[in-house]
């Protein structure tokens, strides 16, 4: 019999990376990239110089990749979601009745 030579991935389990930027921070720099060739169209169809429709798109390009790779940096792959779940969790729980607390001895 032969002996077959497979090779290790080592990449499992290990989150989508490309160039620095993380998981889901990927497809956000994809859309925001998308959305200013959408801009760019729409103000070279509306007659916008070819010098200030480059110029805008260029700046917010350059602010969209800072911003997203800050976001990337500062949160990682699952950071933004887990602050925005974190919001929304309330800080006290108020109850006016003991019934919630009566409900579970009855049903023992």
């Amino acid at each position: 019999m032969s002996t077959s030579v497979y090779s290790i991935n080592k990449g499992i389990n290990r989150p989508i990376e490309f160039k620095g930027l993380k998981a889901q921070y990927i497809w956000y720099l994809g859309g925001g990239l998308l959305a200013l060739l959408i801009l760019f169209a729409i103000l070279y169809i509306c007659g916008v110089n070819t010098f200030i429709c480059l110029l805008i798109i260029v700046a917010a390009g350059t602010a969209l990749f800072m911003h997203v790779y800050k976001l990337s940096r500062q949160y990682g792959e699952h950071g933004m979601m887990k602050t925005l779940a974190r919001r929304s969790v309330p800080l006290v729980i108020k109850s006016y009745s003991r019934k919630s607390f009566t409900q579970l001895w009855k049903n023992k």
